[in-house]
């Protein structure tokens, strides 16, 4: 059932997209702007997913089979978890306005080694506990929802709802997804994922 595809293909590159920042905000090579970007990128999109999960797919799931409900609440009290860490996350300022050199030091803006050293380690410890609390979120979250996909959304509602999250996505960094899904996916895999309505 290409659903569960998809939503094990979109997990995964939540993992990867959380990993890559984690690990790069502290790398004095990577741009705070390109820092700045992936993590816009995450905390909106991983705020949306989480989003059309409560509000529009557990919805569906519990309609066709009410003994979901308990096991789906659990997972939108991790939910609110995940928002408190997306909050610290998107908190750390990285939008001073700064130019930066080659080597990703700040030019003429007083943010030298020291301060541009804070903030990367600021951004690494609230990037790393988002990446913590969706990888333990997600170890609880896969093994009921898939199963939840396989037998009570059918393919239309499926196609109902993929196309409510493809129009409501904001549109922050969305050329990032393209790569990340190459990333996280096999090329068929990825030609599942359906195109945005034109």
């Amino acid at each position: 059932m290409c659903w569960v595809i998809e939503t094990r293909l979109v997990h995964q590159v939540h993992r990867v997209a959380t990993t890559l920042l984690a690990e790069a905000a502290v790398r004095p090579s990577v741009p705070l702007g390109a820092l700045a970007q992936l993590r816009d990128f995450l905390v909106v999109n991983l705020r949306h997913h989480h989003e059309t999960e409560d509000d529009d797919l557990w919805p569906r799931i519990v309609a066709a089979a009410p003994a979901a409900e308990h096991g789906l609440g659990a997972l939108s009290e991790e939910h609110e978890r995940l928002d408190a860490a997306l909050d610290l996350l998107a908190a750390v300022n990285l939008s001073s306005g700064e130019v930066e050199d080659g080597a990703g030091e700040a030019v003429g803006t007083g943010l030298g080694g020291g301060a541009a050293d804070g903030l990367r380690a600021a951004l690494r410890d609230a990037a790393v506990a988002v990446r913590d609390t969706v990888q333990d979120h997600l170890a609880h979250e896969e093994p009921l929802l898939l199963p939840a996909l396989r037998d009570h959304i059918s393919p239309a509602e499926w196609q109902d709802f993929a196309q409510r999250v493809i129009v409501t996505t904001p549109p922050v960094a969305g050329h990032l997804m393209v790569g990340f899904l190459d990333e996280a996916g096999t090329p068929a895999e990825v030609e599942l994922i359906p195109d945005p309505p034109v």
